[in-house]
């Protein structure tokens, strides 16, 4: 007699089948997903602080830099520590606990993202559209106001779906074929009906997709019409500092949508799973990279940031190190 499979919340565990089984890989991915890891977390965490040290960065643009690069710490740290721990205990357990919250951070930050480049898009559209009301539109309050309400709904969405997770069904031992849980992959294993899971993940998608993509596509339509009459030494500023955010634009849509892709034309675990590594590791990392590379500020402060620590670390004292870091915080 079939007997439908209980919801054992306190000891069910999911089985990641997403990385290859040959045991000649796993150091090869251990090392090269530990270094993709560690360059993400201390690119991100180097703009942060380059940002909050440094006055010439003071600025809407670099606020919501720096919140995007918070974001993209947390979107790796979600997946990529138990992932490691996974590949070095050669095992492919996650609890039910680990899995839901691993589904919670993954839309929170994935969210994060999505709408701070369509804030930072809005940034760029004031800035070379209306430069002489800039500074009064885009004042502090309204950027904090505009990233407090982005975390805001990004976090209740993302808990509607928690929650209407935690009504579902599996089975103990459920193999979900990806590194990681992510919530269509879930949704799949389920053994009860998820249809309103789905319905809701579908609507929140539309909406918070949607929503976003439409205003980076405005934005970036106004300030192409408002460059047509503006000379060559202001088209070159304009696609100055548009530049790097349509590179980070133009990588987190095309992972996204090469992750969407994969899994709909391949039924192949681990090709869908590395276009997924791709979405979840390498546009965190680079993010950094095309930040400092493109832009002079951001290049500069990180310099000066970095010299004056290296400083500080070689030929300070304990008490010169002191002075060194109450320097660096008033850079």
């Amino acid at each position: 007699i079939y007997t439908e499979p209980e919801n054992l919340t306190g000891v069910l565990e999911f089985l990641l089948l997403g990385l290859p089984d040959d045991p000649e890989l796993q150091p090869v991915l251990t090392g090269l997903f530990l270094s993709m890891y560690l360059v993400t977390v201390l690119g991100n965490l180097l703009i942060i602080l380059a940002v909050g040290s440094d006055s010439h960065l003071h600025a809407p643009m670099y606020f919501f830099l720096s919140n995007l690069s918070l974001a993209d710490i947390g979107f790796a740290s979600t997946t990529v520590p138990k992932m490691l721990m996974n590949i070095q205990a050669r095992s492919k357990d996650i609890s039910y606990v680990e899995c839901l919250t691993q589904v919670y951070f993954l839309m929170m930050f994935a969210g994060m993202d999505n709408f701070l480049l369509a804030v930072m898009a809005y940034d760029r559209f004031m800035a070379i559209c209306h430069p002489l009301h800039y500074t009064v539109i885009m004042n502090p309050c309204l950027c904090g106001r505009l990233v407090l309400a982005s975390w805001f709904i990004i976090f209740w969405v993302s808990l509607v779906h928690l929650l209407l997770m935690k009504s579902l069904t599996f089975s103990i031992g459920t193999k979900i074929p990806h590194f990681c849980c992510e919530l269509a992959q879930v949704l799949k294993m389920a053994h009860s009906d998820s249809l309103l899971v789905n319905i809701v993940l579908y609507v929140a998608t539309a909406l918070l997709g949607v929503f976003p993509v439409a205003g980076i596509l405005i934005s970036y339509f106004q300030i192409v019409s408002s460059m047509r009459i503006s000379s060559t030494e202001g088209k070159y500023k304009a696609f100055s500092t548009c530049g790097s955010h349509l590179c980070v634009v133009s990588l987190f849509y095309g992972t996204g949508l090469g992750v969407y892709l994969s899994s709909a034309v391949t039924h192949s675990s681990q090709s869908s799973s590395m276009a997924s590594v791709m979405y979840t590791m390498v546009t965190p990392m680079l993010n950094p990279f095309i930040y400092s590379l493109r832009n002079k500020d951001v290049k500069g402060a990180l310099g000066r940031l970095l010299s004056r620590a290296a400083s500080c670390l070689l030929w300070g004292t304990t008490s010169e190190l002191r002075g060194c870091y109450r320097s660096l915080k008033q850079m």
